[in-house]
């Protein structure tokens, strides 16, 4: 007896990112980077609660209190059908998008089964090295950056002086900088968004070869996620930003040396991806705004499980969907 054929809900997710990078779209340059994530939070998780999964966001927009909607814990989807751990990142690349400057996207990851997805405690910041898939396993955080280089370059058939590292442009990075510029290597440096960069490594072309640095915990995982679709991988390290961190750390048990995988931080083998493009960059072209209402977004929908990634571009006439919902994408 045949197998029935199961559902990819990356197809049902990428509706959420293009809702959600619409709205963000619409605030682009104007300054106002709160407007620019209620206007993704609100549409994101409109669309979240049609999907047919029974979801706890663990990457979301904080904690209950300071977050009313996409906090951490909140159930979401129809609370029926796969259990999954839901990461979230409305606009990664608020500040991008409220400045018009490129690299922002929106981004939903879900992982099959509770418990699934690593959940950032009080640490908001780690240290990472992401590779595409023709480097994976080749990668160690805890060597010399000069080491690592020697050894993404042979593995993606490269001289290191044409290897292109992405590095977050913050004064915590300037030691990867120094380093990468000692060993010949070329830098692209970036404002915000390493989502995006993390995921630039594993394109086709190889436009990058590893992203480097210290940047947020939560990007860290949705990263992960994506990684676990397309083959690459990431090595993360919790990094305190201060004293007072370091010793909640501590309390919580939490261990500050160790280095954890693509695994560690998605441990799934069934993985679904999706992120819309909002400002354009590296990695997703920007939303397009046409003749009056009409409207272009492109996308890239991904899953572990089948190894299947899907880039789309979908037209959307506003003005029809008014008439449905101010918010509904379809």
């Amino acid at each position: 007896m045949a197998q029935p054929v199961e559902r990819n809900l990356g197809l049902d997710l990428v509706r959420v990112t293009e809702t959600a990078a619409l709205g963000a779209a619409r605030w682009l340059g104007r300054g106002n980077k709160e407007a620019v994530d209620q206007a993704a939070v609100d549409a994101m998780r409109l669309h979240l609660s049609t999907i047919a999964v029974d979801g706890i966001v663990v990457i979301g927009e904080g904690e209950k209190d300071s977050a009313p909607m996409l906090y951490n814990g909140e159930r979401v989807g129809s609370l029926e059908g796969m259990a999954v751990d839901v990461a979230v990142d409305p606009i990664d690349g608020t500040t991008l998008t409220a400045s018009g400057l490129p690299g922002a996207i929106s981004v939903i990851a879900l992982s099959e089964g509770h418990g699934s997805m690593y959940a950032p405690g009080p640490l908001v910041y780690m240290d990472k090295i992401a590779v595409g898939p023709e480097a994976a396993g080749v990668i160690d955080l805890e060597a010399p950056v000069d080491e690592n280089l020697k050894r993404v370059a042979k593995a993606n058939g490269k001289a290191i002086g044409d290897l292109r590292i992405l590095i977050l442009d913050r004064p915590r990075n300037q030691h990867y900088v120094d380093a990468v510029r000692e060993a010949g290597a070329r830098i692209s440096l970036f404002r915000d968004g390493d989502v995006a960069a993390a995921i630039a490594t594993a394109q086709q072309h190889h436009q990058a070869d590893i992203m480097l640095g210290i940047g947020g915990s939560p990007e860290a995982v949705l990263a992960a996620a994506a990684m676990k679709c397309v083959g690459g991988e990431i090595q993360c390290k919790l990094w305190p930003r201060d004293e007072s961190e370091r010793d909640q750390a501590q309390e919580e048990g939490l261990d500050l040396n160790g280095v954890m995988t693509t695994d560690d931080l998605v441990a799934s083998e069934n993985v679904f991806f999706a992120a819309t493009g909002v400002t354009g960059g590296e990695f997703l072209r920007a939303v397009q705004f046409r003749a009056e209402d009409q409207v272009i977004t492109h996308s890239v929908i991904m899953r572990s499980k089948t190894g299947s990634i899907r880039y789309m571009d979908a037209f959307h006439d506003l003005g029809r969907l008014r008439a449905i919902s101010s918010l509904t994408i379809d």
